[in-house]
C-alpha cells in the first residue's frame, strides 16, 4: 500500500513538472512573440520613416512624392487593425515609385540621394525577415497552443491566441538591385 502511494505521488510529481515546464515554454513563446512583434514594429516604422522622409526631400518627381508620402504617413498612422493593409499599401507604392531602375537611379544621382536609396534599400529588406521572425514564433506558439494539455489544464493563462502579421512585403526589385 505505501509503495503503491509513493508511485502514485511521484507519478503526480512527474506530471506536475511536465505540466510546469510546458506552460514555461508557451510562457518563453509568447514573449518570443512579444519581442519579434516590437522588432518588425521597429522594422515597419523605420521603412515609413525613410520612405517619408524620401518622399519630402524633392528627390522624387512631384506624383511620386505624393503617392509615397500617402501611403509612408498612412503606415505610420493607422489604428492597428489596420495596419497590415495599410503596410502592404506602402508596399504597393515603393514598388510603383520605384517600378523602373531610371527612378532609383535618379535618386542616386540627387545630392544625399545614394545615402537615402541605401537606406531605404535596407529597410525594405528587413521588414520581411522581422516579419518572418514574428510568424514563426507565431506558428510555434499556435501549434503548442493546439495541444490537448495546454487546452485541458490552461496553460496558456489569459494571454491571447497569437496572429500572424499577413501583409505584402515584396520589396521593389528595381531599389534592391541597384543600391545591394
Amino acid at each position: 500500500m505505501t509503495a503503491t502511494l509513493i508511485w502514485i505521488l511521484v507519478a503526480l510529481v512527474a506530471v506536475g513538472l511536465y505540466l510546469s515546464w510546458t506552460a514555461g515554454r508557451l510562457d518563453r513563446l509568447h514573449a518570443r512573440i512579444d519581442a519579434a512583434r516590437a522588432a518588425l514594429d521597429a522594422q515597419l516604422l523605420r521603412r515609413a520613416s525613410v520612405a517619408q522622409e524620401l518622399a519630402t526631400s524633392g528627390v522624387l518627381d512631384p506624383a511620386a512624392s505624393i503617392v509615397l508620402y500617402e501611403a509612408a504617413h498612412a503606415a505610420r498612422q493607422t489604428e492597428e487593425d489596420q495596419r497590415e493593409v495599410a503596410e502592404s499599401e506602402l508596399s504597393q507604392a515603393l514598388r510603383v515609385v520605384f517600378a523602373e531602375t531610371q527612378q532609383v537611379e535618379a535618386v542616386r544621382a540627387a545630392p544625399g540621394g545614394e545615402a537615402a536609396a541605401r537606406e531605404l534599400a535596407e529597410a525594405v529588406r528587413r521588414v520581411p525577415m522581422a516579419r518572418r521572425f514574428h510568424n514563426d514564433a507565431v506558428g510555434a506558439a499556435r501549434r503548442l497552443r493546439q495541444h490537448r494539455k495546454v487546452r485541458w489544464f490552461r496553460l496558456a493563462g489569459h494571454a491571447p491566441f497569437p496572429l500572424a502579421f499577413e501583409m505584402d512585403d515584396e520589396p521593389p526589385q528595381a531599389l534592391v538591385e541597384r543600391v545591394a
